[in-house]
């Protein structure tokens, strides 16, 4: 066997497929778009082997996105959550070692490479994928849960000629008190996410006191800081020692 034979069973090929997106063509869309250089880069990482990062051995879930409560077939009861502040952590996490567990809502984003992404719609959905993730050391909460759903929702699409629709509601699953007050498989460190329009650190304290959580991230999404699916972000971290401020970034 000579050397050109030997280096050529030594190579080893991985694919990453195309994304869906705008073609370098003036009005072409599809499936056939580069894949984003992070997206490389982090495939490349993961096939090197695991990373001994300080969050190696360690298992992480986090969620991620908004939930979709069904109104009835076309209509649901949503928010404006974007995905990317928990997709980031997720690759984040990943990218420190740990074996990471991805609940993500209805979202327009990638799943991260090297973590195992499960799509929800709802909260219920959202709350059973969680429990089916743990154990695991670290439980980030970042979705933005719908609080409500419908009592009954409708089989058919509501029609406008039969007036404004009146709707019964009932409360969703809390899934970061839930979480957060297990007995069993309780993570060890379980996060929290807060999104406050006034008061927001005020708000956040409390919010880590009432559902038993260990720190709470904290941020304001008033209409005039146009944070909510921003790519930039500022962050109150509180945690039992007191408040960390930092500053806008990515």
């Amino acid at each position: 066997m000579n050397v050109f034979e030997l280096t050529r069973r030594m190579i080893y090929i991985e694919s990453i497929t195309p994304n869906e997106g705008e073609m370098a063509e003036r009005g072409e869309r599809g499936v056939g778009r580069m894949a984003e250089p992070r997206e490389i880069v982090a495939k490349i990482e993961e096939l090197l082997g695991p990373v001994a990062g300080a969050l190696a051995g360690r298992r992480v879930v986090v969620t991620s996105g908004p939930t979709f409560e069904p109104i009835d077939p076309v209509r649901f009861i949503g928010n404006r959550s974007s995905g990317k502040q928990g997709h980031a952590l997720a690759r984040a996490a990943a990218a420190a070692g740990a074996g990471v567990v991805l609940v993500s809502g209805p979202v327009c984003l990638q799943d991260p490479c090297g973590v195992k992404t499960v799509r929800v719609k709802t909260a219920q959905d959202m709350l059973a994928a969680v429990e089916a993730a743990l154990p695991a050391d670290i439980a980030i909460f970042a979705a933005a849960v719908a609080d409500w759903r419908l009592s009954d929702r409708h089989a058919h699409k509501l029609k406008k000629q039969a007036g404004p629709p009146q709707f019964s509601l009932t409360e969703n699953p809390d899934i970061l008190a839930t979480i957060a007050g297990r007995t069993v498989e309780r993570p060890a460190l379980v996060v929290g996410f807060a999104a406050e329009t006034d008061d927001v650190i005020a708000r956040a304290k409390a919010k880590r006191l009432s559902k038993r959580c260990d720190w709470i991230v904290a941020n304001d999404v008033s209409p005039a800081t146009r944070n909510m699916g921003g790519d930039d972000n500022s962050i109150h971290l509180i945690t039992p020692e007191g408040v960390e401020c930092l500053p806008p970034q990515s």
